[in-house]
């Protein structure tokens, strides 16, 4: 098996378990503070792993695209959360799994990469499972069908709000694999993200969102999260660096088949026939993905 798959399901992974224990442990808190445990506790690990990473030589490109990476990612988090509070669940989350395929022309945009024919029918697999994944189907009759997320474009604000934020990440983890080309894969995800992390809890505690007193009264949980995410991002700057773009972030999308494991096997959640069709077809563009490559 490839390194750069190993390492792209680890990230996958990581997600959802990050995901699956904000969920377990601090659903009761309000949206904002759960967005942003992980930001916080994450925050000390990459500070200490900063000290271990040698400084390679850094040129403007590298400049613009750290520069760039920061407003896209913020951009696109407020715009995440905005959605999933305008419109429901089922109605948004199925246009994450475009991210990948919107990648297909940004990432040949910004850096060039031309995917086969079989690894481009490998992201549309996953692009459908991921879809089909996310359609909730504990949602009402109305929302529960296959065209329900699309004709919702028109009429809620979230679903499209949802798709921009799928174009967006597929630009920034574009721009964000450039910048590791003209530096190094940890190198930029550690300084990134601490400068990143460290602003997104600063711009929720300004606006009065978040209580840093009350997040700081559950430091092993908080620091479980951290430690999740830390490994997340550790995973994907590694994996992206070794294979094209639009294929990594295509397999780290099974983060919704973990997730859905997770939701059976802890929150008991039902209709797993429903889910698991959507699951086969994301193992199966995964394994295309990695036939091509």
């Amino acid at each position: 098996m490839h390194l750069w798959l190993i390492l792209a399901l680890l990230t996958a992974f990581a997600t959802a378990s990050q995901d699956a224990w904000t969920k377990k442990f601090f659903s009761h808190k309000n949206l904002y503070e759960m967005a942003a445990y992980p930001f916080l506790y994450c925050l000390p690990l990459l500070l200490v792993a900063i000290l271990f990473v040698e400084v390679p030589p850094l040129d403007a490109a590298f400049a613009w695209c750290y520069a760039a990476s920061l407003p896209l990612n913020g951009v696109a988090i407020m715009l995440y959360m905005r959605a999933i509070r305008a419109s429901p669940l089922s109605l948004t989350l199925p246009f994450l799994a475009f991210t990948p395929v919107f990648m297909i022309l940004t990432g040949y945009l910004v850096l060039g990469e031309r995917p086969a024919p079989l690894g481009v029918a490998g992201i549309l697999v996953i692009c459908l499972g991921g879809y089909i994944l996310n359609i909730d189907p504990d949602a009402s009759r109305g929302q529960r069908s296959f065209w329900a997320p699309i004709r919702a474009v028109a009429r809620e604000p979230g679903s499209w709000t949802m798709l921009i934020v799928a174009f967006i990440y597929s630009f920034a983890a574009v721009v964000g694999k450039k910048a590791i080309l003209h530096s190094s894969p940890l190198f930029f995800t550690l300084y990134f993200f601490a400068l990143f992390n460290f602003l997104m809890v600063l711009f929720f505690r300004s606006t009065g969102k978040i209580r840093i007193r009350a997040m700081l009264a559950s430091p092993g949980k908080g620091f479980i999260v951290g430690g999740l995410m830390f490994l997340h991002v550790y995973c994907h700057a590694l994996a992206i660096a070794m294979t094209q773009a639009a294929y990594m972030v295509a397999v780290k999308r099974m983060s919704i088949v973990f997730g859905v494991l997770y939701g059976r096997l802890i929150f008991r959640e039902a209709n797993m026939v429903f889910r698991l069709g959507g699951a086969g077809l994301m193992v199966l563009g995964t394994v295309l993905i990695t036939l091509q490559s």
